[in-house]
């Protein structure tokens, strides 16, 4: 296992799209262990192939109740209601920005064996499957809020925010 290189807003291989996982081999059991060990170490919620920059349909997704999820070639086959909330990405680093997103998805993904299973979460989880899943198209969660904020922005909002309470 190793710790890769998380590639930042900017680089080419953030806009592209992934290809499909077809070899379930010790190559993708590599990408998947180094996609969990740079998260780890980055602290993040969620980490996207493309995101160190190998093209291929895998994400690591930490769910609430913080097992990391190994998802291969995943795609959303159902979602409910709507949520608006912050959301950062390792791949912009100390930017936030307010998103939309369903409140409840359910994925279906295949394993590192190429076994098929669904899984669903809601909140925070379904926020993370929407936000990794698209990497593999391409996008980043900037094109989807109207403003992106700093640390320090949010600082200046939560003491604002605590002077009129």
């Amino acid at each position: 296992m190793a710790i890769r290189t998380i590639l930042t807003k900017g680089e080419p291989a953030l806009n592209k799209v992934c290809h499909p996982v077809t070899k379930f081999d010790d190559k993708l059991a590599d990408l998947l262990d180094d996609l969990k060990e740079t998260l780890a170490q980055a602290n993040g919620l969620g980490l996207a192939a493309p995101q160190v920059g190998i093209l291929r349909r895998a994400v690591i997704v930490v769910n609430e109740e913080g097992e990391m999820l190994e998802l291969v070639n995943p795609e959303i086959i159902a979602r409910e209601g709507e949520q608006d909330g912050l959301e950062g990405c390792l791949s912009v680093p100390g930017m936030w920005g307010y998103v939309k997103r369903p409140a409840w998805v359910r994925v279906k993904a295949q394993d590192r064996k190429g076994n098929w299973f669904e899984v669903e979460g809601s909140d925070i989880t379904a926020r993370c499957f929407c936000h990794e899943l698209s990497h593999l198209d391409g996008h980043l969660y900037t094109e989807l809020c109207d403003k992106l904020y700093t640390n320090e922005d949010l600082d200046r909002m939560m003491e604002e925010q605590e002077d009129q309470e």
